[in-house]
C-alpha cells in the first residue's frame, strides 16, 4: 500500500479573490454562514486584539514541543500562506519566538496560527505581524522529532485541510473548506446586511427579538398564547 510523503510540497489553495473577499468579514460572520462550525477552541487568541489574518492553509504537524517542521514548512510556504500548526495545544515549551516570526513576515506570509505556545511576546507585538497562539512559555522547543506538512490536522479542535480558507481575528480563527469557500461568500454578504439593518431597527428603538416568544413556546418556557 502507497503511502503519502511526510511533505506535501504541492496543494491547492482557495483562491485570492476568495481570501481578499473573506478579510472583509469578521470570522464570527464567516462562522455563522459556515454552520457554526470549523472554529478554533478559544485557547487559540490572537497576541494583540486588532490582529487578523486571511489566507490559505498552509498545514504543519509536530509532536509537542518540537518545531523541526515548522522551520521546513516556512522554507516551502508561499506568499500569502498561513501556517497553521498542529502543535497539540501543549504549552510546556514555545514552538516559535521572534526569529521564526521575523523570516514568516519577511518571505510574505499572511500569518501564523499555532495551537500550542510561542515566546517573545514584547518583539511579536512590536514586529506588526499577525500571530495566534494558545499561550506563551520562556522554555525553548527542541528540533529531533519528524511531522508532517501539508496533511490535514487538527488544529484548536478544528479540521484543516491544506488549502482550506483561515480567517482569523479578536474573537478567534474560523477554518472554511476550500470548495465550499466561495459559496460562503454571498452568504456572508446578506448576513452583514441583515445584521446591518437590524442595527438600525435597534436604534429606532425597535429592541424586541420577533423571534423569541416562538422558541420559548418550543422549550416550554412560555404556554400557547402567553407573551413576555
Amino acid at each position: 500500500m502507497s503511502q503519502l510523503p511526510e511533505i506535501i510540497r504541492t496543494i491547492d489553495r482557495v483562491s485570492p479573490d476568495v481570501v481578499a473577499k473573506a478579510s472583509t468579514y469578521q470570522a464570527a460572520i464567516l462562522a455563522d454562514v459556515a454552520g457554526r462550525r470549523g472554529t478554533m477552541h478559544g485557547r487559540v487568541a490572537p497576541v494583540r486584539q486588532n490582529m487578523k489574518v486571511a489566507g490559505p492553509a498552509f498545514t504543519v504537524e509536530v509532536r509537542p514541543g518540537d518545531n523541526l517542521m515548522i522551520h521546513a514548512a516556512i522554507a516551502l510556504a508561499q506568499p500569502g500562506d498561513v501556517l497553521v500548526i498542529d502543535g497539540k495545544g501543549d504549552q510546556t515549551a514555545a514552538l516559535m519566538g521572534t526569529l521564526m516570526l521575523s523570516a514568516c513576515k519577511k518571505r510574505g506570509l499572511a500569518g501564523v496560527i499555532v495551537d500550542a505556545a510561542i515566546r517573545d511576546k514584547l518583539e511579536i507585538l512590536e514586529l506588526d505581524f499577525p500571530v495566534f497562539s494558545a499561550g506563551f512559555n520562556p522554555a525553548g522547543p527542541t528540533k529531533y522529532v519528524p511531522g508532517r506538512i501539508n496533511h490535514p490536522i487538527s488544529a484548536g479542535g478544528a479540521t484543516v485541510n491544506p488549502g482550506d480558507l483561515v480567517v482569523g481575528d479578536a474573537d478567534g480563527v474560523v477554518v472554511i473548506e476550500r470548495d465550499k469557500a466561495p459559496a460562503m461568500m454571498a452568504l456572508a454578504d446578506k448576513k452583514v446586511a441583515d445584521e446591518a439593518a437590524r442595527i438600525e431597527s435597534i436604534a429606532r428603538g425597535d429592541t424586541a427579538a420577533k423571534w423569541l416568544p416562538a422558541a420559548l413556546r418550543a422549550a416550554g418556557v412560555l404556554k400557547e398564547g402567553e407573551t413576555l
